[in-house]
């Protein structure tokens, strides 16, 4: 029932100013706020609409080079284009719909059209500097959270024009926010292989790309092509496209150099232009899920005027090309059509490498059809009356539950007392906890037939709701959460070499975390520290003096649900899995799962710490 007199009057009506409401509402502004544990968090977007200004400035051919440092919580960027007008630096980055992005001549495919980036980052800043060097004057702006401190006076300089801009984000926002190194880096290095010829220094270190999409796909493939990367260019757009030997689709996809990590109307067009193109090509009605299985490709297109369906520009929602003109379907089908099946007759050799992954794909995807069937009926019946899964009231494909995708969470955890622990202190909107029962299966070097027959893998399978299509996951963060002891780094291991042999995109897309648990509680009478290294265990004694009383935690179980919810509430510690710029997979699970102990033994031998063996 409504409550009664409630009034409703001129009094309720609130009139915010720009900085109040980018204060109150920054999921409008830059999406999710986050510690920096996850590559979509706040602080990366507040780098990233900085540097598109310096990205925009270089695409029309000012300046060359763009200089970050982002080091203890502080982050400088500096270009070296025109500069900001002097008479409106101010105004540029605190005065909502102002910039020079409207006027399309100038900014005709620009990544930012409606003036709040750098607004967005000023207000959401403990700290935001701002210098425009334009012709020997330069003009420099402070603010705090958004309010202006000190306008300088125009000075006489002899720096190169261009634009300099240092922020600290808020702490009472970003709270023990830590920016990741593999993260900024995979930033930067987007930016120059959209950008040849381009020179980004982050840190000292410069990163520089002569070959575009055709650099992205060689550094960052995890296992080696099974032909030579096809390479193709045309106005307003490029792509890259090869397979190898994995499971899934991995893409790259960019709209105006902006990195659409959830894909959008561009990538929908793309992946079913190559179906088609490949068909007609063969003159054969291959499955489309058989053409692309394996496949990893890049595609980048530039539009006018791209309506994308948040401030943070992740998912293009354009239709067309530019307003009123060409379909992005009939743009990108035309140009595959001509160039890629170009490519396929001028390249015999190639062409017969990829017919023969299709009708391998094929024959793989045919087999299984009647084990999938038998082990779909498995998992649902086994979902009625076991209790390896303790599902959550939320999912992702909830559309009704849209604020709270972010948050849901599924924790893999083994045996009884860890996963009691955790179910009995888990949020039950949006965390769920799956039950392992001892060591899942080594999987390394295993076909895709395994997880099917393998009732612990089909029944993770099917709680994840990935056999069909990654993008169906039920959950966004998938985290792994064992002891920390040797057992409990062995599951991890086989977790990771599963999702990494049948599903790698999972982890491509940065949705599979380890858990950090405490390793010890120091308390006193007075207060109580949970302490994740040894370093903070001495800290702790030392704040409790003699009276400390030191508990170590060796398994999961043993933290009792009270406390354990201090550990995955706000204050949860994730470690994102990360794969490594230019490592390939294949060998990396060789070495770490595979039958060569020799090499293990002699690698543990040479890296082993007294302190390791004693602990």
């Amino acid at each position: 029932m409504a409550e009664e007199n409630v009034t409703y009057d001129e009094e309720n009506i609130r009139s915010l100013d720009w900085k109040e409401h980018i204060r109150m509402r920054p999921g409008m502004y830059i999406g999710k706020l986050g510690d920096g544990s996850a590559p979509d968090d706040g602080i990366y977007v507040l780098v990233k609409e900085v540097m598109d200004n310096s990205i925009d400035e270089f695409v029309m051919g000012n300046g060359r080079r763009i200089d970050v440092k982002i080091k203890d919580g502080t982050a400088t960027i500096r270009d070296y284009g025109r500069g900001i007008p002097l008479g409106k630096v101010i105004d540029c980055v605190s005065k909502i719909n102002t910039g020079g992005k409207y006027d399309s001549k100038a900014f005709k495919k620009s990544v930012g059209l409606n003036g709040v980036g750098t607004k967005a980052v000023n207000a959401l800043s403990d700290n935001f500097t701002v210098a425009s060097i334009r012709e020997g004057k330069k003009k420099t702006a402070l603010f705090e959270r958004g309010e202006l401190v000190e306008d300088k006076n125009l000075e006489d300089v002899s720096e190169r024009n261009g634009t300099f801009v240092q922020f600290i984000p808020d702490h009472s926002i970003f709270k023990n926010y830590t920016f990741k190194t593999p993260y900024l880096q995979k930033l930067f290095w987007n930016y120059c292989y959209l950008n040849r010829g381009l020179a980004i220094y982050y840190n000292g270190e410069k990163m520089v790309s002569e070959n575009g999409l055709k650099d992205l796909l060689e550094d960052n493939m995890e296992n080696d092509p099974l032909y030579p990367i096809i390479h193709l260019e045309g106005e307003d757009i490029e792509v890259a496209i090869t397979h190898i030997r994995s499971y899934g689709e991995s893409y790259y996809s960019f709209v105006n150099g902006q990195h659409t990590t959830q894909g959008g109307t561009h990538l929908t067009e793309f992946r079913a232009a190559v179906a088609r193109v490949i068909r007609d090509f063969y003159g054969k009605n291959y499955d489309a899920v058989d053409i692309r299985q394996s496949i990893v490709a890049a595609v980048s297109v530039k539009v006018m005027e791209p309506v994308f369906e948040s401030q943070t520009k992740t998912k293009l929602g354009s239709q067309e090309v530019e307003p009123g003109g060409r379909s992005m379907r009939a743009f990108i089908n035309d140009f595959l059509k001509e160039k890629l099946d170009n490519f396929l007759h001028r390249n015999p050799e190639v062409a017969d490498v990829l017919e023969k992954k299709i009708k391998q794909s094929e024959k793989e995807r045919k087999e299984l059809s009647g084990i999938r069937k038998l082990a779909r009926e498995r998992a649902k019946k086994a979902s009625l009356h076991n209790k390896k899964l303790r599902d959550c009231r939320i999912h992702l494909n909830d559309k009704k539950n849209s604020d709270l995708k972010d948050k849901s969470t599924l924790f893999i955890t083994e045996g009884d007392s860890a996963s009691g622990s955790i179910t009995k202190s888990r949020r039950v909107d949006t965390q769920a906890v799956f039950s392992l029962r001892g060591k899942p299966l080594n999987s390394y070097g295993l076909t895709k037939k395994v997880v099917y027959e393998n009732e612990e893998f089909n029944l993770l399978q099917a709680a994840l709701n990935i056999e069909d299509d990654i993008d169906d996951l039920r959950y966004k963060n998938i985290v792994i959460a064992t002891d920390a002891d040797v057992d409990g780094m062995h599951i991890r291991l086989l977790l990771l070499t599963f999702f990494l042999q049948f599903f790698p995109d999972l982890v491509r897309r940065g949705h599979v975390y380890i858990l950090q648990t405490p390793l010890f509680r120091v308390r006193n009478k007075k207060d109580t520290y949970y302490c994740y290294t040894e370093e903070e265990r001495v800290d702790a004694i030392q704040k409790c003096g003699k009276a400390a009383e030191i508990t170590r935690f060796k398994g999961l179980g043993e933290i009792s649900p009270n406390e354990f919810k201090n550990f995955i509430g706000e204050d949860i510690r994730l470690d994102p899995v990360l794969i490594d710029k230019g490592a390939k997979i294949e060998d990396v699970l060789k070495f770490y799962m595979g039958k060569n102990t020799p090499d293990r033994q002699e690698f543990i031998i040479d890296n082993l710490r007294f302190e390791d063996a004693v602990a």
